[in-house]
C-alpha cells in the first residue's frame, strides 16, 4: 500500500466535566513546572495543588509520567501541523530526503526546547524504558522512506529504528549534568549526526 498522507483520526470525545478537570490539571501543572521544577511535581502535589482528588489525577494521567506527557500534547499537536502542513522542507512540497532530514532536525530542536518535560514523561516502568511511541514519527518516517528508491529493503523495520534514533532514547542518553548540560551546541551535533545517519541510509 502506498503511503502518501497521514491524519490523526478523529478526536476522542469527552465529557464536560471531564475536560474541564484536564484542563485546570494541565494548567495547574504548567504553574507549578515553572514554580517548582519538575522534580518536585507528583501525584499528590499535584491533587492538593488542584483542589481535585487524587482519583480524579490517578485516573486522567494514569503515572506521574502521564502528567509530563498530557503537558507535551499542546506542543506535539503544534509539532505535527507544521509537519502535515507547514512550508517544506518539514512540510510537504520537497523531496522525501530533505523532508526526513528536515523531520528528524525539527523532532530534535523540539525535544531541546522540551527537554525537562520529556525527561519527565519517560516512564521506567514500562517494558521499553524509552517511554511511550511516537506513531506520527514512525508513520511520517515510513511514508518518506517508501518515496526513495531504497532497493529491497525492510521499510518497516527500517522507520522503527530510526524512530529509535529520535524521541525518547535520546535524552535517555543526553542527560544533562553541572558540566555539561545540554546546549545549542549539543542541538547542533545532534542534527548534523541525524543529516549523516540518514544520507549513509538513503545512499544508492
Amino acid at each position: 500500500m502506498k503511503r502518501t498522507d497521514l491524519t490523526w483520526g478523529a478526536p476522542q470525545t469527552e465529557r464536560a466535566d471531564a475536560a474541564r478537570n484536564r484542563q485546570h490539571l494541565i494548567a495547574t501543572a504548567r504553574e507549578m513546572l515553572a514554580e517548582v521544577g519538575a522534580e518536585r511535581i507528583t501525584m499528590d502535589a499535584l491533587a492538593e495543588r488542584s483542589g481535585l482528588g487524587k482519583g480524579t489525577v490517578f485516573r486522567r494521567f494514569g503515572t506521574r509520567a502521564g502528567i509530563f506527557a498530557a503537558l507535551l500534547d499542546d506542543g506535539e499537536r503544534a509539532f505535527q501541523e507544521l509537519v502535515l502542513a507547514g512550508p517544506p522542507p518539514l512540510g510537504p512540497g520537497a523531496p522525501p530526503f530533505d523532508r526526513l532530514v528536515a523531520y528528524g532536525q525539527a523532532r530534535i530542536r523540539f525535544l531541546m526546547e522540551h527537554q525537562e518535560i520529556a525527561r519527565a514523561a519517560l516512564d521506567g516502568r514500562q517494558p521499553i524504558p524509552a517511554g511511550a511511541q511516537t506513531p506520527l514519527s514512525q508513520t511520517h518516517i515510513r511514508m518518506l522512506l517508501g518515496q526513495i528508491d531504497l532497493g529491497p529493503t525492510n521499510l518497516d523495520l527500517l522507520a522503527v529504528q530510526l524512530t529509535g534514533a529520535l524521541d525518547g532514547p535520546l535524552l535517555l542518553y543526553m542527560q544533562p549534568t553541572a558540566e555539561a548540560p545540554l546546549s545549542q551546541r549539543v542541538e547542533l551535533l545532534l542534527s548534523e549526526s541525524w543529516h549523516d545517519l540518514v544520507r549513509r541510509v538513503c545512499r544508492p
